[in-house]
């Protein structure tokens, strides 16, 4: 914690206010609520909920007076030198997690240019040039970043495209939705966590195999088929090859053109059976993503939109309810196809008449 020089605090008070922030660090340790210390304390409790934040990130030391202010004086050269080196991670500077803190970026700018600098100047500093702290996302370990790179050039850079055949790109991807619902922020009082009542014994299950449908100059398209578990002893609970080929057949009705699909490497899709019927079709293309690569599939995005737009913090009461509401977020999704797109754009790919995302089978 820090105060500005000049700011009417004199060494004892501050000395006072610092002990004050100790005492609250004492009582986090000991679990007490926020509302609870902010009364007993007489501060704010948007007072306490900061010094809270602070002590998460830094224990007692977070809690310290740290002096007056400073912002560390980076030219535009020496700022993108510190984003070179924040972009290799914690891990690459000693640091045996992953998450960058205001602490640790201070000590990576003391290493790197020898320059001292407050937590509150480095917030300025990374605000400053657009840095914000946020949630990282989740990437496989075992991910190859070469394989992808190269995957999207030769993708893209075919000389036999998808517009040259017609055709529509086709994403697919499968996912699983259970009667417990992710959970979502929600308004409530402080230092009361909201409960949301949900099924704790329901082990049903419904799989969705989803298709996003692209094609430049038409409207984009998305195609599904639900899949509902059978709890008898023995019953298929996943899709079959035969399940995607039906899909895929639907898809090429439905669009009334070629299709160059795009999945994973599910050993369903690999199926022998899907491949010779493949083979045996020219309408049908099909092409593997990279392992590891959810992030270049936008029915990721799909799947995003309905558990945060649609099931989010919903206390399903049977199956029935939890199925009638994927149909009704499915629904949506298709009546917008400003939605399909996006989920496109999230991925980096684009699909043009001249460079589209997909190639031929007998490339």
């Amino acid at each position: 914690m820090r105060y500005a020089d000049g700011g009417g605090l004199t060494a004892e008070r501050r000395a006072a206010r610092e002990g004050i922030r100790l005492e609250a660090g004492q009582r986090f340790a000991r679990g007490d609520r926020t509302s609870d210390i902010a009364k007993d304390l007489r501060v704010s409790e948007r007072s306490v909920e900061q010094w809270r934040r602070n002590w998460r990130e830094g224990g007692m030391e977070g809690l310290k007076s740290r002096g007056p202010a400073n912002l560390p004086k980076l030219s535009d050269e020496r700022f993108a030198l510190l984003e070179r080196e924040l972009a290799k991670g914690p891990a690459a500077h000693g640091w045996e997690d992953q998450r960058w803190t205001l602490e640790r970026v201070a000590t990576l700018i003391g290493r790197q240019f020898q320059i001292g600098c407050s937590i509150a100047g480095v917030w300025r500093l990374l605000h400053r040039h657009g840095w914000s702290w946020q949630s990282p996302a989740r990437r496989a370990l075992e991910r190859d970043e070469h394989a992808v790179e190269l995957w999207k050039k030769d993708v893209a850079a075919s000389g036999s495209t998808a517009a040259a055949l017609n055709a529509w790109v086709v994403f697919e991807d499968e996912a699983g939705f259970a009667m417990t619902p992710p959970r979502a922020r929600t308004w409530g009082r402080r230092g009361q966590t909201p409960v949301i009542t949900v099924r704790g014994r329901s082990r049903r299950r419904i799989s969705v195999a989803a298709m996003c449908c692209y094609r430049p100059g038409d409207r984009s398209r998305l195609i599904y088929r639900p899949r509902f578990h059978s709890l008898l002893k023995g019953a298929r609970k996943s899709f079959s090859w035969q399940d995607y080929r039906d899909l895929l057949v639907r898809a090429h009705l439905q669009l009334g053109a070629p299709i160059v699909v795009v999945w994973d490497n599910l050993n369903t899709h690999r199926a022998a059976g899907m491949r010779k019927y493949a083979a045996d079709h020219d309408w049908l293309t099909t092409v593997q993503l990279p392992s590891y690569s959810p992030d270049l599939n936008p029915v990721e995005g799909v799947w995003s939109l309905l558990r945060r737009g649609w099931m989010a913090n919903t206390a399903f009461i049977d199956p029935d309810h939890l199925t009638r509401t994927l149909r009704r977020g499915l629904a949506h999704v298709q009546r917008h196809p400003e939605l399909i797109d996006g989920c496109l754009t999230e991925t980096g790919l684009t699909l043009t008449a001249d460079h589209p995302n997909a190639t031929r089978k007998d490339q």
